[in-house]
Formats: C-alpha cells, structure tokens, sequence
C-alpha cells in the first residue's frame, strides 16, 4: 500500500499539484483511519490532505481512479485472445438462465446475442439493478471495445466504441416510453416526464461510469499504473493555454477568473498604503512633539484613503487572437464590479467602446455575443491594424484617461505591416497611472515577423507574456 501511495503522490506533483512532504505524510497516516476496501472512504480521505484547490479535483479524481482501480486476476488480458479472456465472476451477476447459456460460450454471458444483451441492459436500467449493471458493462467492454493489449491510449477511443454499440440515446427513449405506458393513464404529465428522465439520466450515467472503470481496470492490467496515468495526465485549468483551449476548459477558466479579479482591484487600489508616500502632515507633527519638548521625532503623514481604481481594458478581437478574445471579454465582464469605472474597448483595424453591451446585458454569453455581431471594429478589411485602432482611440478618448486609470492591452501585437503609431502608447502613458500588456504568444515568438510588440513595450509599465491563468495570476501579484 504504501508504494501505490508514493507512486500515486509522484503522479499528482507530476500533473503539476503541489504536493509537500508533509501532506504525503499527512496522507499515510489518514489511512491508517479509514477501511481500505471503501473506495470512497479513501478517496476523500486522501483528497482531504493532498487537495488545495476545488479546480485539481478532477486531475486528483483521475490519478486516483488509475492508481487505485479494482484489481484481480479477471482484469487480466490475455495477448493471444485479446479482450474476451474469460470472466466466470460475471456469471453471478447475470439472470437465470443466462449464465448456463454463457458457458456454451466460453465466459459468463460471452453467449448472449446483441439482443439479449440489450434487453438485459434494459431490464437493469428500468429495475435500477447496480449489480446488474455492472455484470452488463464488462460484457460490453469485453464485446464491443475491441481492446488491443500494448497500445499506448488513454481508453476515450475504446469508450465511444462501446457507447455507439449500446446506443443509450436509444435506450433511453425506450425507457421513457416504457415509463409512459406504465402511468395510469398512459401519459405523464410535464413534471412527470422531467423527473423520470432524469432519474433514467441519472442510471444512465451510472452505467457510463461503470463502463469507463471497466476499460481502466484492463488498461492498468495491461500496460501498468504509471504508462496509463502518463497517457491520461492532462493540463491543470491554470496551466491550459488560451489559445488552443476547448469549449469545455474555457468554460472552467472562467470559473476561475473571479477570485483573480478580486485580487487585481486590491493590488491596483494600493494607494499610499504601506510606507509614508504621502505629504508630510505639519500640523499632526507638531502637535504630537509637544511630548518630546517640541522636537519631531515621529513626523506624521498624511495616508489619503485607498479608493477603487478607473480601469480602460482596449483588447483585440481578431481571428489571430480569437479564443483569447473570447477569455479575454468574459475576465472584462467579471472586473466590472471590482472597479469603481470600467470602460471596455475592442478592435480589429477599427476600434468600437463595448461598456455598453456589458452593461445592459445579464447574461455575459448574451453580451459576448452583441460584441461579436454588433460591434464596429472593422475599417476596411477586417485584418489588424494596431496603429490605426490606437489612433482613433487617442482621438476620440484620449482625453479622458486620468492619473487614476489603469489601462490594459490585450493582443498579440500583430500588426500586418502596418504603420505602428507607437507615439499613442507614449502619450497614453504621460496621462495614465499605469500601462499594462498582455501579450497570449510565447515570448520567443515575440518581435517575429510582423508581431511589433517591442516598439509598444518601451512605453509599457511592462510587458507579460499571459498563456493561462498561472501567468495571469503572475501578472497580479507583479502590481505592486
């Protein structure tokens, strides 16, 4: 136990956890405390001391699904037979009658037809039968996988293999017109529909489940603990790039972007805070040296009260930059109520102020997508042109940047060849209290062909290469 354990602790600082010495000791010792043979039990048991942030747990879920899976000499595959190896314990779980029937074909329930099979699987879901279920699912990994011993996959290929053979989208519309038939008056009733089919939903994903341990008990049978969890070790949400992140990973970025927010208003509002930045305050100085004899040992200060920051966020939008945009108006959206004014901007070769979409809409997906339809950033063909983007917006809102704004550019810096206009950086910066630029490109493809990011970083508070939230997060605590 305690190797699985060391093994399991070196993959989760693998996938990038921090994981100290004294949480994988903490770990070892919250074992001795629970039954080894609850999954369950250990599972929270373990995640209770080596689990810092609520956006790990699926990285921990999966390392410990691998190093912890079910294992037994009826996992095994055989290389000459492939996945069909015989498995006489599934022979328990099955109906009477099906499990003689089995054995004319060599493993428990191995002689069922495709129909059979379908209709115990829907017997089993109907009745809620979890026993059942999971006789059914290794029947079904073992027929319709089709697993190859030593290939090097994950097990995703191997798990639409069989989902598309049981065809669930099917069996559930069986299941709800089997729950139809059964109402007393032949129908249900909205309310009724719902409930049942999210109940038959839920069973549903059961059976998923189950299925899915299946192909990973094989697999670690097959090819080891450690070759499986490289193969399934997937980026931490703060490490997954901005601009390759699927549909699924931006949704959880976004989960993630308040808390780095909050933090962004605090280290922009410091204001005087720590240290005696402010005036000399004489009156408050001398009044207090009467108790030294008139000499001011301890001069006073005034400390003006921290006040929330302005902030102007100008963010490209082009195709070059488009799932970074995309993040990049949903962190705009959520620093809406951490500034005392937030005036968003948004550009491709033209430049259009969008403080209004977020504004009036209560829904940011609502908004994001007025931007995408409505907003006025094309000038002439839609390609990117920094130089021109800044310049109308010197001309029309240049004069209403304070010393108490902020502003941050997002983009690539990717200027076509276009005229750079980098003078507008320079008086945005006399105006400004800060300039900050995010940059979503590696910093080594940085001032390569027509990226010009260096010509705007010389008038720049300073430039942050920002790929993922870790960088992003880089860039708060660096504003000071």
């Amino acid at each position: 136990m305690l190797d699985v354990l060391t093994g399991f602790v070196s993959e989760l600082r693998a996938a990038g956890l921090p994981v100290s010495l004294t949480e994988s000791l903490d770990a070892a010792e919250a074992v001795h405390h629970v039954p080894l043979e609850d999954r369950e039990a250990l599972k929270y048991a373990l995640a209770a001391t080596l689990v810092k942030s609520s956006t790990h747990w699926k990285a921990f879920e999966t390392a410990f699904e691998v190093y912890f899976a079910m294992r037994g000499p009826q996992y095994d595959i055989d290389a000459d037979e492939g996945a069909d190896s015989d498995r006489p314990s599934d022979e328990a779980d099955l109906p009477p009658g099906e499990g003689q029937r089995g054995r004319q074909g060599g493993g428990g329930g191995d002689g069922l037809t495709p129909e059979e099979l379908a209709e115990m699987l829907f017997r089993a879901l109907m009745n809620a039968n979890e026993a059942q279920m999971a006789a059914i699912a290794r029947q079904a990994v073992g027929r319709y996988a089709g697993m190859e011993p030593g290939r090097p996959v994950g097990g995703t290929y191997y798990l639409y293999r069989t989902l598309r053979n049981l065809d669930l989208d099917g069996v559930l519309d069986r299941l709800m017109e089997s729950a139809r038939q059964e109402a007393p008056d032949g129908t249900l009733t909205p309310l009724e529909e719902r409930l049942a089919r999210d109940e038959f939903q839920s069973r549903l994903d059961a059976l998923r489940k189950e299925i899915e341990d299946e192909i990973r008990r094989r697999l670690v049978a097959d090819r080891g603990t450690e070759a499986l969890a490289r193969s399934l070790r997937k980026p931490l949400p703060e490490d997954i790039d901005f601009m390759h992140a699927t549909r699924e990973e931006l949704a959880s970025l976004r989960r993630a972007i308040t808390p780095l927010t909050r933090k962004l208003a605090v280290r922009l509002a410091r204001k005087r805070r720590h240290g005696r930045k402010g005036p000399l305050d004489f009156r408050s100085t001398m009044r207090h040296s009467l108790s030294t004899g008139g000499v001011p040992v301890d001069p006073k200060f005034r400390y003006p009260r921290p006040a929330k920051p302005e902030i102007m966020v100008i963010a490209d939008i082009s195709g070059s930059v488009a799932a970074f945009a995309r993040f990049t108006l949903h962190l705009v959206h959520a620093i809406s109520s951490q500034f005392s004014k937030v005036r968003s901007f948004v550009f491709i070769d033209g430049i259009d102020e969008i403080t209004r979409f977020f504004e009036t809409a209560d829904d940011v997906a609502d908004a994001v997508h007025r931007i995408n339809t409505e907003a006025d950033v094309v000038w002439v063909d839609g390609h990117s042109d920094y130089g021109h983007a800044l310049s109308v917006f010197w001309e029309r809102w240049g004069e209403e940047i304070t010393p108490r704004t902020s502003v941050l550019l997002l983009g690539d810096a990717r200027n076509n060849y276009h005229a750079t206009q980098s003078w507008v950086i320079q008086e945005i910066r006399h105006r400004a209290r800060h300039v900050y630029w995010l940059n979503p490109e590696p910093r080594a493809y940085w001032d390569t062909g027509d990226s010009v990011v260096g010509e705007y970083a010389v008038y720049c508070d300073e430039v942050f290469e920002c790929r993922n939230l870790r960088q992003l997060e880089h860039f708060v605590s660096e504003l000071e």
